[in-house]
């Protein structure tokens, strides 16, 4: 059994690579800081002795994306399972005082290199009939936000295309779910606020948090059910969260 990872080298995508490789999937493993990716492949290797193939491409690139994955051959090419992970955040800005360029790096990865990933994926899968496509969403694309803005826009985006792909792809035997987590400690709001670790430490003030293992572990049972049985749509917070804006939080 082999699982494709995107974003793989930190968060949700590192912790995930574990869970699979620990239940004796090989991998492949993507990601855009290859010394990253060369250690993490490094570590799956050693401690669960499965094998492990980096694809060190930006999602962004839509010719890198549709070489690396139209070139792969041999048992590579028979994905079981994609976690269409790779994403970010960048800026928490009122509307009008946001920064574009950051608007134009959450439009590029969130949306056009989930969308690259997937359609190169799902073309191995029609071709194999059976597959299962995890697709990372957000409570940010079920809710918005203030200054969440063209954040929570394109995880609505992945919300749509999930729910267009699982009726698309279903005469072909693939699975399609989505995966949604809420308040989560990992890279996440410290690349969104730029290096600023104060700010991106005081959001989880007050509350425990998801962990990337709590999200990972979610990942594996949805993909470890039986073949007739989906889940198509899966919402997941910490217990002191009850929407994008409602925590009850400790002093």
């Amino acid at each position: 059994m082999i699982v494709f990872i995107t974003g793989a080298t930190s968060g949700f995508g590192l912790s995930t690579a574990h869970k699979f490789a620990s239940n004796g999937y090989d991998i492949i493993i993507n990601g855009r800081r290859k010394d990253r990716l060369e250690k993490t492949a490094s570590d799956l290797q050693t401690k669960y002795k499965v094998d492990v193939l980096m694809l060190p491409f930006d999602v962004r690139d839509q010719e890198k994306v549709f070489q690396a994955i139209g070139s792969l051959s041999g048992k590579w090419n028979s994905i079981d399972v994609l976690v269409n992970n790779a994403g970010l955040a960048l800026g928490r800005d009122h509307f009008d005082e946001a920064n574009v360029d950051d608007w134009n790096v959450m439009i590029d990865t969130n949306i056009k290199g989930f969308l690259y990933v997937a359609k190169a994926v799902s073309q191995i899968m029609v071709k194999n009939q059976t597959g299962h496509i995890i697709n990372m969403g957000s409570v940010a694309g079920k809710e918005v936000y203030e200054k969440g803005n063209v954040y929570c826009a394109t995880k609505f985006a992945v919300d749509a295309l999930n729910q267009s792909m699982r009726i698309d792809l279903l005469r072909h035997g693939i699975k399609v779910t989505a995966i949604n987590p809420g308040a989560a400690e990992t890279e996440f709001s410290l690349v969104r606020f730029k290096g600023d670790e104060a700010t991106a430490s005081s959001i989880y003030n007050g509350i425990k948090p998801l962990s990337a293992e709590d999200i990972a572990e979610v990942i594996y049972y949805c993909a470890s059910l039986p073949p007739h049985v989906c889940i198509n749509d899966l919402s997941i917070t910490c217990l002191q969260q009850a929407s994008t804006t409602y925590f009850h939080r400790k002093s």
